[in-house]
């Protein structure tokens, strides 16, 4: 399905940031059979990644004195009508600016944040380009969800930083907490146990696909690796989490019908 707008909160923008463009352009093409779109840029290139022409995601090289301390990851960007605003209640929620305020020429506002326990998400205030331009079809995102260990203080956080609710998700098995924008779940949360050890907290991408078992098989045969095996979600579809040949790491999800 075509998207034309996002509103206040919603996830908008998928991003890699890697150690090796050209080697994960061709993972991610040959996993998600997306195209390529090469925009150079004066410290090197920003890659589209597009469903028919559509962006859906976006990767690029970070320089070299970056990629010293920060492994290959996946960051979310979440729309929002003023940047500058963003800020204010980020900082007055206790989270922390990490990057920005800057414009990325005509294409829209962006700043980066630290939630107060570390997890780190972007926003982004469109001028030109409103972020991903597909929804609810496979090999696009679906789904965000945020792991921490202090679920209260997050919840108080994004409730006041983004305007998001929370909502207590029907998991028997768990505790599963749905973050909403109006009526509309948007991403989850989930408690993290000690059986995490000392991972930090931190914010999960989930792409939509047809087939999760054969999608795990084919990123194995790319030179990805299984972290969380194909697992069944009561009600909701079946999920793997993956990393790629770099270690950035996401999900895939094949939902079950009418839970787009």
């Amino acid at each position: 399905m075509k998207v034309t707008h996002y509103n206040q909160g919603e996830p908008c923008w998928a991003e890699l940031a890697c150690h090796d463009w050209q080697g994960a352009k061709r993972f991610y093409q040959d996993l998600f059979d997306w195209n390529a779109f090469d925009m150079p840029m004066p410290e090197g290139n920003y890659t589209m990644l597009q469903i028919d022409n559509d962006d859906v995601a976006a990767l690029y090289q970070m320089p070299a004195e970056i990629a010293e301390t920060s492994p290959t990851h996946w960051s979310m960007y979440i729309a929002v009508d003023d940047v500058d605003a963003t800020i204010e209640r980020v900082k007055a929620a206790g989270g922390q600016l990490l990057l920005g305020p800057h414009n990325v020429g005509e294409a829209g506002k962006m700043a980066v944040f630290a939630d107060p326990e570390g997890s780190r998400f972007a926003v982004w205030q469109a001028i030109n380009h409103i972020g991903i331009k597909r929804s609810q079809e496979s090999n696009a995102l679906c789904w965000v969800e945020l792991a921490c260990r202090e679920t209260e203080q997050a919840k108080a956080f994004y409730t006041s930083a983004l305007g998001w609710q929370c909502k207590l998700a029907d998991m028997p098995a768990f505790e599963y907490n749905e973050w909403y924008v109006g009526e509309r779940a948007i991403g989850g949360m989930m408690a993290m146990t000690e059986e995490w050890g000392d991972m930090p907290a931190h914010w999960m991408l989930y792409f939509a696909v047809e087939n999760c078992d054969a999608m795990v098989e084919k990123a194995v045969a790319s030179g990805g690796k299984v972290c969380v095996p194909p697992t069944e979600i009561d009600n909701v579809g079946r999920f793997s989490v993956l990393a790629d040949p770099q270690g950035g790491v996401f999900s895939v999800i094949s939902l079950k019908a009418g839970t787009y």
